[in-house]
């Protein structure tokens, strides 16, 4: 009897713990994964290291695409080196400086366009519940709007999923434990130092998400 033949699939994969968590998640599941990373020259550059070292790992196709053109057409505290990423919680009002205008539309649309050239009908990102309030690219609404552009953009049907729409971090954290991640290869913060600074929005969501899952984070904060 023929084994069935796996679905090939595209992953945007940014280096993160989401992205790397949806990676096993997608690997358990019998999935052929192909990963894409992005170069846009964002100040942490450090989760494209990252990226690389899990796909060797895990002996995934891996591609990195340099679109530094964002950094010059979308201004944001992650883009721009006069601005300072601000600290705290993603509560506050000035973590909207993180977003990079458009951003997941662009790697969305790329991805589309690697998943068509490959043969792969899935693509996958890790939009989750702790991204609604800040990233416009990661509602529900958007994600549908998304999908149906995706039908519609080539003769072959491309299918967006986003598994963690409505997961929490900590959900993802929980998740990633059982499937066995290693979350020291992980990159989050927002800033560009060899550490992690543990004070900025990215640093502070990731802390409470090991808190609130009754884990440990294994990497080390500045």
């Amino acid at each position: 009897m023929n084994e069935k033949k796996p679905i090939k699939a595209v992953l945007i994969l940014s280096g993160g713990m989401d992205s790397t968590t949806l990676l096993y998640d997608l690997i358990s599941q019998k999935y052929e994964v192909h990963a894409i990373t992005f170069d846009y020259n964002q100040k942490h550059k450090n989760e494209i290291t990252c990226a690389k070292k899990i796909c060797k790992k895990l002996h995934i196709p891996h591609k990195i695409v340099d679109i530094s053109v964002l950094n010059d057409l979308a201004p944001s505290c992650l883009t721009r080196d006069q601005w300072e990423v601000p600290e705290g919680n993603y509560a506050e009002d000035s973590m909207k400086q993180t977003v990079v205008p458009n951003r997941n539309m662009v790697f969305l649309s790329l991805a589309a366009s690697y998943a068509i050239g490959i043969g792969a009908n899935e693509i996958f990102y890790a939009a989750h519940a702790g991204d609604h309030t800040i990233y416009p690219d990661c509602r529900s609404a958007f994600v549908s709007a998304m999908s149906t552009a995706f039908h519609l953009c080539d003769w072959n049907d491309v299918i967006l999923q986003v598994p963690y729409l409505y997961w929490t971090k900590a959900d993802i954290v929980k998740r990633g434990i059982l499937l066995g991640v290693d979350y020291s290869m992980t990159w989050t913060c927002y800033k560009g130092g060899k550490l992690s600074c543990g004070k900025c929005g990215s640093c502070d969501e990731r802390l409470a998400a090991f808190s609130e899952a009754g884990a440990v984070d294994p990497i080390q904060y500045q």
